[in-house]
Formats: C-alpha cells, sequence, structure tokens
C-alpha cells in the first residue's frame, strides 16, 4: 500500500466505512514463516486452527477490532447484470484503461492516474480519489489476489455513494476471502495465497505471545498497526521448525482467548466498536460476491477451564438445523452424515439481507 490518504478525503473514506483501515497505511512485513506454520494447522472442513490448545480460529471480532472494519450491514455480494466495466471505469473514476483484463485493472494504474489531491482540487476530484483508493486497499491489502497488481472493477459498482458503501459488512467479505485462500493453500499443488495475511498474522501475535517480538510502542488502533513500528526479534524463533515445535509445545497452556480484554488495549478502542458485541458469536454465511464461507463461531465457545472446544451435543444440533434449512447457500452434499459442510458455493443471487 501506499501512504496513509490524504485528509482531504476523510470524510468520504469516514462515510464508505474504510477510514480506520486506511490509516493502517503502509502496513508492515510478512512473516512468511509464521504463516507457513499456521497454514499447516488449518483445517478447511471447519474453517479452524487444530492445536493442543483446541480449536481456534480468526473470527469476526478480530476483523473488527484488528482492521476496523465494519462486519455488521448487508453482505457483498455480485450484481445480477453484466457491466461494461470501460463504462464503469470512466463514469466512477472519470478515466479508462486501454485495456481492461476481464474487469480488472492494474493497481500501478490508479496510483499514477489518481495522485494525491490538494487544495485547489474539485469535490469531483476527491471523491474520484476517495474511490481510487478505496479500490487500491481492496485490491492491494484486504482481498488481494494471486495477480498481486490487479484488481477488479465490479468493487466499484459499490462505491457509487458512500453512504451506500458503508452500509456494506466489508469485514465479513475479507473474512470470507481469507478463509477461502487459507482452504486453498492447503491443496499439495498450491505455492502462493493471497488475502489479508497481515491480518493473519497479527491475530497469530494477539493469540501467541511467545511468537510476538518485542514491540516498544503504546497500542493504537486499528490493533493491527502495533506492528508498523519497529519490533526486535531477539530470543523469537524464526525457522519453520521452531515455530512448529512451540505451537506444539506452548499454545495449549499459553494461548490468549481474549486478548481484547486486556484493559491497556481495550483504553485504545473506540466505544462504538462495543455497541454491538454478540454479532461475532453466531453462526453465519460469510459471503464475497459467489464465495461463502461459513462462520460457525460457536465452535470456539468458551468451556470454563477448558479450551474453546464444540461439544458433541451443540455438533449435532447444528447439523440437524443445517438439514432443516436448505437453501441456496447450503446443498445437499453426499459428506452431511460427516458434518457441517462449509465448502464455498455458488449463489447465482445476490443476497440482500443484512447479517449479524
Amino acid at each position: 500500500m501506499s501512504d496513509h490518504p490524504s485528509p482531504l478525503i476523510e470524510n468520504y473514506l469516514g462515510e464508505a466505512g474504510f477510514w480506520h483501515v486506511a490509516t493502517i497505511g503502509r502496513g508492515c512485513k510478512l512473516d512468511p514463516k509464521l504463516i507457513s506454520a499456521l497454514i499447516k494447522r488449518w483445517r478447511p472442513e471447519t474453517h479452524t486452527f487444530h492445536l493442543p490448545c483446541g480449536e481456534c480460529t480468526i473470527t469476526l471480532e478480530d476483523v473488527l477490532l484488528q482492521l476496523g472494519l465494519s462486519v455488521d450491514g448487508y453482505v457483498v455480494t455480485r450484481s445480477a447484470q453484466s457491466a461494461d466495466w470501460g463504462a464503469v471505469c470512466y463514469e466512477l473514476l472519470g478515466a479508462i484503461l486501454d485495456n481492461i483484463n476481464g474487469g480488472r485493472i492494474e493497481i500501478g494504474w490508479l496510483r499514477d492516474t489518481f495522485p494525491e489531491p490538494d487544495n485547489d482540487s474539485t469535490e469531483l476530484e476527491r471523491i474520484r480519489y476517495a474511490r481510487a483508493y478505496i479500490l487500491e486497499m481492496i485490491g492491494g491489502y484486504l482481498m488481494l489476489d494471486l495477480s498481486r497488481n490487479l484488481v477488479h472493477l465490479r468493487w466499484m459498482l459499490k462505491f457509487v455513494d458512500f453512504r451506500v458503501t458503508g452500509d456494506f459488512s466489508w469485514g465479513s467479505a475479507v473474512l470470507a476471502t481469507l478463509y477461502k485462500e487459507m482452504c486453498g493453500a492447503m491443496r499439495p499443488n498450491k505455492a502462493k495465497i493471497g488475502g489479508c495475511l497481515s491480518l493473519l498474522q497479527s491475530w497469530a501475535r494477539f493469540r501467541f505471545p511467545f511468537l510476538c517480538p518485542r514491540v516498544d510502542h503504546p497500542y493504537t488502533f486499528p490493533l493491527i498497526t502495533r506492528w508498523n513500528h519497529l519490533a526486535s526479534y531477539v530470543g523469537i524463533s524464526t525457522s519453520l521448525k521452531d515455530i512448529w515445535l512451540l505451537l506444539d509445545q506452548r499454545s495449549k497452556a499459553q494461548f490468549q482467548w481474549t486478548p481484547y480484554e486486556d484493559p491497556v488495549i481495550r483504553a485504545v478502542i473506540p466505544d462504538e466498536f462495543f455497541q454491538n458485541p454478540n454479532i461475532w458469536h453466531v453462526n453465519v454465511p460469510l459471503v464475497n460476491y459467489a464465495i461463502v464461507e461459513m462462520h460457525q463461531s460457536d465452535r470456539v465457545l468458551r468451556i470454563p477451564g477448558k479450551p474453546y472446544l464444540l461439544l458433541e451435543e451443540e455438533r449435532r444440533r447444528q447439523i440437524h438445523i443445517q438439514r432443516e434449512r436448505r437453501d441456496p447457500l447450503n446443498p445437499i452434499r453426499r459428506d452431511d452424515d460427516v458434518g457441517l459442510s462449509t465448502a464455498p458455493t455458488q449463489s447465482s443471487s445476490p443476497l440482500i439481507a443484512p447479517i449479524q
């Protein structure tokens, strides 16, 4: 990502729900060995990491507090109609490329075409710059794909009115994309992974203190910005085998189930992020266009004195409910007798119901 956005577009990013995540700026350096060690413990069947401490996963709460993205609102779905991407690009950005590859454009083109506005810029120029900046964040940081330098113009259809943009659950779309990418990375022939890997890395550092570098800087919001500062890795294992060994040996005793209850951390989180604390404790489909990933937070409920494990009785109840409520998002599968199906499915029509 480029540096922090211009203050001239703060009000537009705020309306769209992207101001907090925009303040992350250039972000932090990724640790590929830590990410690889986590992927090795990921299970696509349940969308959880299987560790000696039990099942754990990245939740909507983590997305909300780590990135500052809303997880409450309407699901982000594809328009039922095909679009003329050249016309969309020109209408919303005021510029057009010579070559739009299947609706995707180069992120570098956005940076070159839309320089930071100055005090003499018009309102229309600022709006277009804000749209380009959000599109760059989505394609280059939040929901990047394996191309690494392309972003689809379909997101632009959500940026016509920033007030409407802010009504969508962008956080659930980011989490659905990350779930999908981690599931895809489990395939033997897969060598790359997309999605918001900074979220994955920051989640691990808040949960596994023995893998966390030392940062002599106060917490800031969004919480992921903690790793933007100079960090000391003295005494921190950096080899892949050592990380695997630490996860096996120390996660059961030292895994932090509730890191955000630390008063020092809660003090920097804006009050509005605690207004609806139960929105991540439900089973909901996480939808990102045609991607549907089940967010089963009941699998990681706290049991006093024990890890977050799914009770067998609760598991059977979920399976029963799943069979009773078949819909296009949860078609009958041959593996229904095994457990809940969490594989991505195709949705032919957009969903408009809000998720809470």
